[in-house]
């Protein structure tokens, strides 16, 4: 008897599921358990995505699970790559909703932003996304996909246990990861899988820019590292630049973080502080920061303000960033000033923005000729 295919709407997405969810499916089909380990490692070991390659099953298995499931990745519709090697990935959903993700080379690790919505629920003022409407929030497979795809894109199949090109991950691409908990814990458990992904809760960093009450959930189930965006000193400024400020002001946050749990010297909690120019970069600014968070395992990540066009916002000047960065450093606390990367592709911290958005077609070529523009202002040397 022929088997009739399935048509590719009621075939199941295996990506994304937990190990649970991947036995259960199996076991509705007739597979013993012990089948969901083996599709584990060739998905997310081998990175495999059509089930004739699978070799360690059956042919007859590998027809059954054909018909019935299906291994999908997010569609790549543009492919990016900035002069300093970051990569920027535009990834389209089969709902037509579009993220970006980006990768980012360094001698000594290679990380991968991850996006966890379509939007952003927050409306921060120097955040380029922020400027896009909240759309939905990603599944997991969708987030478990990005790092797929990445590595597609990278070609690292199979997993190498060591000299990896995506060694990190950082939830810092577009959205607030913490009003997208239960898809993201989901995701990220999947990703730290040691016979999958394999990629260690000490490389993973959840940034948030302030969903107080989700914090110590978040310490307490994943483990991972906690970056703050926080941005400000007085919840005047904070109020202005992060609204989400409003919610959860900041001696609700700045408690929240001594509470995290598990924070100490070897785990410090990052602050994240995007210096605006004749806002937040004062000596007193610099002062008031090393009060706030005294006796917090942490360091301050000092990240220059990366313009994008219509920006309300200018970044310091070298010297002010070094004097800012002198006083937090003088205090004991690391205080790197973040080298900007893949500003020519708007791929920097605060620069992603996906076109899920409808565009006429004059406003799209007025921000392609503005993109162009910074990219040129970029690549000029200094005078």
């Amino acid at each position: 008897m022929t088997t009739i295919p399935a048509a590719e709407s009621e075939r199941k997405n295996l990506v994304g599921l937990d190990r649970a969810e991947l036995e259960a499916e199996l076991a509705a089909t007739g597979l013993p358990k012990f089948r969901a380990r083996q599709i584990w490692h060739w998905i997310y070991h081998r990175g495999e995505t059509d089930f004739a390659r699978m070799t360690t099953l059956a042919k007859p298995v590998r027809a059954e699970l054909a018909q019935r499931f299906m291994v999908e990745r997010a569609e790549a519709v543009r492919d990016l790559a900035s002069i300093d090697g970051t990569r920027k990935w535009l990834l389209k959903w089969p709902d037509s909703q579009e993220i970006e993700c980006v990768h980012i080379p360094e001698e000594d690790r290679g990380t991968l932003c991850v996006s966890s919505q379509v939007g952003c629920t927050l409306t921060c003022r120097f955040c380029h996304t922020g400027t896009q409407r909240l759309v939905r929030n990603l599944a997991s497979a969708e987030i478990v996909g990005q790092v797929l795809l990445a590595r597609d894109k990278l070609g690292e199949w199979p997993a190498p246990p060591d000299g990896r090109l995506i060694s990190n991950i950082v939830m810092m691409g577009m959205g607030e990861p913490l009003y997208n908990f239960d898809n993201v814990a989901k995701a990220l458990k999947i990703i730290m899988d040691g016979e999958g992904i394999a990629i260690s809760k000490r490389r993973i960093t959840l940034s948030t820019a302030g969903v107080v009450p989700m914090m110590r959930r978040c310490g307490a189930e994943l483990g991972v590292n906690l970056a703050v965006s926080l941005h400000a000193v007085t919840d005047e400024i904070r109020d202005r630049i992060v609204p989400l400020n409003k919610k959860y002001p900041i001696a609700e946050l700045i408690q929240a973080c001594r509470d995290y749990p598990g924070v100490n010297n070897a785990r410090r909690i990052t602050f994240e502080y995007v210096m605006l120019k004749g806002v937040n970069d004062s000596a007193a600014d610099a002062r008031a920061l090393v009060r706030l968070i005294r006796g917090i395992p942490a360091k301050v990540n000092l990240i220059p303000f990366n313009p994008w066009p219509g920006a309300p916002f200018e970044c310091p000047d070298d010297a002010a960033i070094k004097a800012f960065g002198d006083i937090v450093f003088d205090a004991g606390y690391a205080a790197p000033v973040r080298t900007p990367r893949g500003r020519d592709i708007l791929a920097a911290c605060g620069q992603l923005r996906s076109d899920s958005q409808k565009l006429t077609k004059s406003e799209r070529l007025r921000r392609e000729v503005e993109a162009a523009v910074l990219a040129k202002e970029q690549e000029a040397p200094a005078a």
